[in-house]
């Protein structure tokens, strides 16, 4: 061979050796050929970490993920994974994630026997009506809150001249959405303005279509007007309960539905003969 295709083969071959891997999306680290993607690292990270420092975060997981990748291919020089009760772990480790797996994908083929109708709902609301009772008193009430001492003023007096409270909202709350949609829904008596304590407080002595005198918080101005009032003991509305009762009976809804399903593999495998059970003795 020629010294200069010679010269030119080393090179090349040395220039593949070193070469780094050209990967297909964004990556974080590789550790032999196990490649961490940002994608996998951003799903994987919890939610409030990463919006609180996302870089932070990336390096966090990025060290973490390394750290275990190495051990890991130790662990596989070393054949851990071979040794008989390592390995029956690992078996019953994948059976259990398996059988998981299997019963969300059986539920997710049965979801179409798992409906459930607003009728169905309120059937049952009606049915069981003596178990759906109030533990604590509930509020609806208008809650206000201005940017200025001004304009709560403003908004207050407006509503005790008999002003429409959308009207006074939309002229005077510095989120009128949020006002408007808030004032339509009872609230638990412990939680109702929870945000400001000393209004909580006065939603439990004020009268109905009573509204307290303006509080000053931080550099917002605050005042509530109780509308209604439901008393512990009582049944609440219907529409309260409506989304909660369809979720509860689209969960016995499932679970009947699998049962049944369960039991119907069961029996054609006892057809099948494929079952069998044995009498354990005890021996004294």
């Amino acid at each position: 061979m020629k010294p200069f295709f010679y010269l030119l083969l080393c090179t090349t071959a040395l220039i593949s050796c070193t070469r780094k891997p050209q990967f297909s999306e964004p990556t974080l680290a590789r550790v032999g050929s196990a490649v961490l993607t940002v994608a996998e690292a951003r799903n994987a990270i919890p939610h409030h970490t990463f919006k609180e420092d996302s870089i932070k975060a990336f390096e966090k997981y990025r060290d973490d993920w390394i750290e275990q990748q190495i051990i890991l291919q130790d662990a596989y020089r070393l054949r851990v994974h071979r040794q008989p009760e390592i390995q029956d772990r690992l078996n019953k480790i994948q059976d259990d994630f398996l059988a998981k797996a299997a019963q969300q994908y059986i539920l997710g083929e049965l979801e179409l026997e798992v409906q459930v109708s607003d009728e169905e709902a309120r059937a049952y609301y009606q049915e069981n009506k003596d178990s759906f009772v109030l533990e604590e008193r509930y509020v609806r009430y208008r809650h206000l809150i201005a940017s200025s001492l001004t304009d709560a003023q403003r908004a207050r007096q407006d509503l005790l001249r008999g002003v429409d409270w959308t009207l006074v909202a939309n002229d005077f709350s510095i989120n009128p959405e949020v006002a408007l949609r808030e004032s339509e829904r009872f609230w638990p008596e412990s939680i109702a303005a929870g945000d400001v304590n000393i209004l909580n407080r006065y939603l439990k002595v004020i009268g109905l279509s009573e509204i307290t005198v303006i509080e000053r918080v931080g550099n917002q101005y605050h005042f509530v007007q109780l509308m209604e009032e439901r008393a512990k003991g009582d049944h609440p509305d219907l529409e309260w309960l409506i989304v909660q009762i369809k979720e509860w009976l689209i969960l016995e809804k499932r679970r009947r539905a699998f049962n049944t399903y369960v039991k119907n593999l069961y029996l054609q495998a006892q057809a099948n003969n494929e079952i069998e059970t044995f009498n354990v003795l005890q021996e004294n």
